[in-house]
């Protein structure tokens, strides 16, 4: 592996890359990042770093989101394969009707959804700012939110809204059962469970805190606790006790891994700086209209 990581680094240094991999991906890939953390955070980074080459170690539309913020940089997702099952749960078409048939609802639209359709959305949010710019919106207008119910319900619950929810989900959170917390907490007990509020509104209710995957470190840095019930996606444990050693960090649900965050490989980034492909390309009028929520959001975050 050894040999494989220089080849690597040294093809980095050649094409004037930078990588970016999301706090979910394998070990190896956070390894040998420049900058791990999550989605939006790692495409405003890439943005400021200047870079020309992106590699985004991540699912697809997180490299759409860098190549929307970064439209002059090559852009290049080193597993195609590698999708978003929720973020596919709202196709554009259906979107852009909705908003023909409700042109006085807002349509707010989670960062992880295609570019495609942030085209027809108001304004984005992520799992870290959702309360914030929810909370901007006029309390006598209609809202759509999406694709994530449980995203939103958590947020319809916690600041009285009652928005429209998109029927999507995120399988890996949506798994998460009141049952799974029992369990954890019997287990462990007296030690607290951060969840992601991607996790179903029931699940939630029954954690001590609900917080992005930023949230969640952060928590843990500022925390004195010892010990942590994690009730997100595995790969945030590599980085959790990389930063925080001598604490201990149990998975709510052992089975908590996105089979799409694990597609990505070392060959695969190698292969990609090689071969300077597969490129994220979108089409014009999709990059003009789809940048202008995400502006919209980071205007008010």
């Amino acid at each position: 592996m050894s040999d494989l990581i220089e080849e690597i680094k040294q093809l980095k240094a050649e094409r004037k890359a930078v990588i970016l991999a999301h706090n979910y991906v394998k070990a190896e890939l956070q390894d040998i990042a420049d900058f791990t953390g999550d989605s939006l955070e790692l495409s405003i980074k890439a943005k400021n770093a200047g870079a020309g080459v992106i590699v985004f170690c991540g699912v697809r539309f997180m490299a759409e989101t860098a190549k929307l913020l970064s439209p002059q940089s090559v852009v290049l997702l080193p597993n195609p394969d590698a999708g978003c099952p929720m973020a596919d749960m709202a196709a554009a078409d259906k979107v852009a009707a909705y908003k023909a048939a409700h042109p006085d609802t807002i349509i707010v639209a989670y960062v992880n959804t295609t570019a495609a359709v942030k085209a027809h959305v108001d304004i984005c949010c992520t799992s870290g700012n959702a309360e914030k710019i929810i909370a901007s919106l006029p309390a006598d207008k209609e809202v759509l939110f999406l694709p994530d119910r449980n995203l939103g319900g958590n947020l319809n619950r916690k600041l009285g809204r009652n928005m429209q929810l998109w029927p999507g989900f995120c399988p890996t959170h949506d798994r998460v059962t009141p049952a799974a917390i029992a369990a954890a907490r019997a287990e462990h007990p007296g030690v607290k469970v951060l969840v992601h509020p991607e996790c179903d509104p029931e699940v939630v209710a029954l954690a001590d805190v609900a917080l992005s995957t930023g949230g969640i470190l952060r928590h843990v840095r500022e925390s004195s606790d010892k010990a942590f019930i994690i009730g997100t996606e595995i790969g945030i444990l590599h980085r959790l006790r990389q930063e925080n050693p001598g604490r201990e960090f149990f998975p709510l649900q052992p089975e908590m891994t996105c089979p799409n965050m694990k597609k990505i490989t070392l060959e695969n980034v190698r292969d990609c700086l090689k071969d300077m492909a597969p490129q994220i390309e979108l089409p014009p009028e999709i990059m003009a209209s789809a940048v202008k929520p995400i502006e919209r959001m980071l205007a008010l975050s």
